[in-house]
């Protein structure tokens, strides 16, 4: 199960635990991969600087060629590339809120609201339900909210490692966050915006004791926004797996470093 995986209402308790073939948490590390790999990374950061460092000096050329055609050396923008828009300074239940009304202002909401969705309050019922109501329109949070408690029933907590209120036991550490990688506009219109968020999740009980460690997960996840009450909430929303990237060569964390990491970095308010 990874974070939004919890929004599959039909089959509330289909969660598998995962068993590492070494268990992370007693010590044990994963064995690294062949050297080969490494060297392909080696080369392949040094060929990207060089290019990139040949790109920059392209950019400051100021030839005669550049004044017949000013815009030929200029960098293309890209669909991830940030507005510079300044981040909402306003939240509602602790997620930002006051989104502008347009397409970049939608993304922004997009990525706050997968964030707050794939958090540790969906698993404690009041914090959920606060959460639903914020972010989803009324219509939608309504349907939603009985749908969600029974999702996110005592056995389905229990499976998660989890006491009936949601809360990890003492001396472990329950791990759920969502970290967008990038968004981009399906359809937008005045009144409504379809936006994707690509994003890493991770989820797991950081523990010694713990038989489901903290995992990644890589997925997207697509929301239907509607302006309501003067900002985007969502109306619809759905998940896929992936784009997962290969993995890299890093060793598993012990349980200590991972419980550590959770505590001293807090999330981000994304925008674009």
């Amino acid at each position: 199960m990874t974070p939004g995986d919890e929004h599959d209402y039909g089959e509330p308790a289909g969660t598998r635990v995962r068993l590492p073939e070494a268990d992370p948490y007693g010590g044990a590390r994963r064995p690294a991969r062949s050297s080969s790999r490494s060297l392909v990374t080696v080369v392949g950061v040094v060929v990207l600087l060089i290019a990139a460092i040949a790109f920059a000096n392209r950019g400051d050329d100021n030839s005669t060629t550049s004044e017949a055609t000013p815009d030929a050396n200029k960098p293309k923008t890209t669909s991830t590339a940030a507005s510079g828009t300044k981040p909402v300074d306003t939240k509602t239940a602790g997620i930002p809120s006051g989104f502008a009304h347009t397409e970049q202002g939608a993304q922004s909401a997009g990525a706050n609201y997968a964030v707050a969705l794939g958090s540790t309050g969906m698993f404690q019922k009041d914090t959920r339900h606060t959460l639903v109501d914020a972010v989803y329109t009324k219509d939608a949070a309504a349907k939603l909210q009985s749908a969600m408690d029974q999702a996110y029933s005592a056995d389905f907590l229990a499976k998660m490692g989890l006491d009936a209120d949601g809360n990890a036991p003492k001396g472990n550490t329950f791990v759920s966050r969502v970290v967008p990688v990038g968004t981009t506009v399906k359809n937008h219109s005045d009144t409504t915006t379809q936006v994707a968020v690509w994003y890493l999740g991770l989820i797991g009980m950081s523990g010694t004791d713990s038989t489901d460690p903290v995992t990644s997960s890589w997925k997207t996840w697509t929301f239907d926004l509607t302006w309501a009450d003067g900002d985007w909430k969502i109306s619809t929303d759905s998940q896929k797996d992936g784009p997962a990237p290969v993995p890299g060569d890093d060793q598993a964390a012990a349980s200590d470093e991972i419980s550590k990491a959770i505590e001293e970095y807090g999330g981000f308010t994304y925008a674009r």
